[in-house]
């Protein structure tokens, strides 16, 4: 037979006060006696009772609930984000709703409004780059966090990468190296990403005091575009010993170049490549050394941020966080394998 699960009105009856009293006690309401508190916690736990979560919610105004709205439907560079996301989430016994809006502004209100009308405490809106997005927070009656996609509006909470510091600390591992003849290869100059990157990648030389191998090319994000700008940099910069680039597809495509080159990487050349996306990063031979941008702790930062506004304590800003480089064999030193 089971076992009947103890009730608010049985955590009432033992404690000897009302229902009023036993749920504001149990909610650490302030207007409640200690002694009176002490007596109605003593008798849930002589009781085993679990307070109903829609109860709790209904007591404290809130659901529980929180949406994340995403506008990358390949999901490379958002699933990280939400999965770190949702990390935080259910550390806090928090409920998710996810909804994609692949990229379309019908879409995207489409979600919202549904999101709003389940009462979500709150809302984490991951963009598809680093480029800023359109603001949604001052129409809304719940705390906005973005992550990866800032707002264009300073006075929201947004979470980004540091492209900048990870493209400067890339560069600084190569002249670590010896390196002294680096190019730079990356994506389309319309991105904030390869601007951010390039940025990052000038800085380093700059304070080195070496010179860039070459003009930074631009392209698409492709493996074939990483191919074709080898082939360019090789005939124009024969010299170069390496190379900074601004996607690990770019980087594959390059080092695949190289190799057909006759050329060496990464003894003839050095390769860095930007996004730790394993599908490549690990399969390239050889294998790439490249920015991780940590995308899940990111994700779970904006979590905790959007817990914070939630209560009343957002924190206003552009936020950037630390990637890091992880340093695989296509750039071991001169005469190493």
């Amino acid at each position: 037979m089971a076992v009947k699960r103890a009730t608010i009105n049985d955590v009432a009856s033992l404690a000897g006060v009302s229902i009023a009293t036993a749920s504001k006690a149990l909610n650490g309401r302030q207007d409640v006696r200690a002694a009176t508190r002490e007596r109605v916690l003593a008798a849930a736990a002589e009781l085993s009772f679990q307070p109903n979560a829609l109860a709790r919610g209904l007591l404290s105004g809130q659901t529980r609930t929180v949406g994340l709205l995403t506008s990358d439907s390949v999901g490379r560079f958002g699933i990280p984000v939400l999965l770190g996301a949702e990390d935080a989430f259910g550390a806090g016994e928090m409920a998710v709703l996810l909804c994609d809006a692949r990229g379309d502004a019908i879409r995207e209100q489409h979600h919202i409004r549904a999101l709003l009308s389940r009462r979500v405490d709150g809302l984490i809106v991951v963009g598809e780059s680093t480029d800023p997005r359109p603001s949604i927070s001052k129409d809304l009656p719940v705390p906005v966090v973005y992550a990866y996609g800032p707002s264009e509006d300073p006075a929201d909470v947004s979470f980004v990468p540091d492209d900048v510091g990870a493209a400067a600390t890339a560069v600084n591992h190569l002249l670590a190296l010896g390196r002294r003849r680096i190019a730079h290869v990356t994506g389309p100059g319309d991105y904030k990403a390869a601007r951010d990157r390039e940025e990052g990648f000038r800085q380093a030389l700059a304070e080195a005091g070496v010179a860039q191998a070459g003009r930074t090319l631009s392209g698409v994000w492709s493996q074939r575009w990483g191919r074709h700008a080898a082939e360019m940099l090789l005939m124009a910069e024969p010299e170069i010993d390496a190379v900074f680039c601004g996607s690990d597809q770019i980087a594959a495509g390059f080092v695949e170049a190289v190799r057909e080159r006759g050329r060496r990487v990464p003894d003839d050349v050095a390769v860095v490549g930007y996004d730790n996306w394993e599908v490549l990063s690990t399969e390239t031979r050889p294998a790439l050394t490249t920015v991780d941008m940590n995308l899940e702790v990111l994700g779970r930062t904006a979590a905790q941020h959007l817990f914070a506004a939630i209560d009343g304590k957002a924190t206003p800003g552009v936020h950037t966080l630390p990637c890091r480089l992880v340093i695989r064999d296509s750039t071991s030193p001169p005469g190493v394998s």
